[in-house]
């Protein structure tokens, strides 16, 4: 399907997203991406790619409340749509079934 397609990055970002569920927001995603994959990506490309995939439908966002920590300033939320979901869904299956196409002697040469 044309327009379905998630580039590696923005693949990264919803799964993040998915994975902090409600407290899925730009620093929070940034420093888990970082955790958990050892890669250092700045805000302003979190943020980028977050706005990204929400035009395209994958991604829906509201405010949370506003917080002392933050100075009073309210945290930017994300959520993964249903039309996220099945992307993610679709490029998952994309891939295992490439995976379960690659010859066992690929990888042994």
């Amino acid at each position: 399907m044309k327009g379905t397609n998630l580039g590696e990055l923005e693949e990264l970002i919803m799964l993040t997203v998915a994975l902090l569920y409600d407290e899925a927001y730009g620093v929070a995603v940034m420093k888990e991406i970082k955790n958990r994959c050892n890669r250092s990506i700045t805000i302003s490309t979190v943020h980028a790619a977050l706005a990204r995939l929400q035009s395209k439908g994958y991604v829906d966002s509201r405010y949370g409340e506003a917080t002392s920590e933050r100075g009073g300033r309210r945290k930017h939320l994300f959520r993964v749509t249903k039309a996220g979901q099945k992307v993610l869904e679709q490029v998952k299956e994309q891939r295992n079934a490439i995976w379960s196409e690659i010859p066992s002697v690929a990888f042994h040469t």
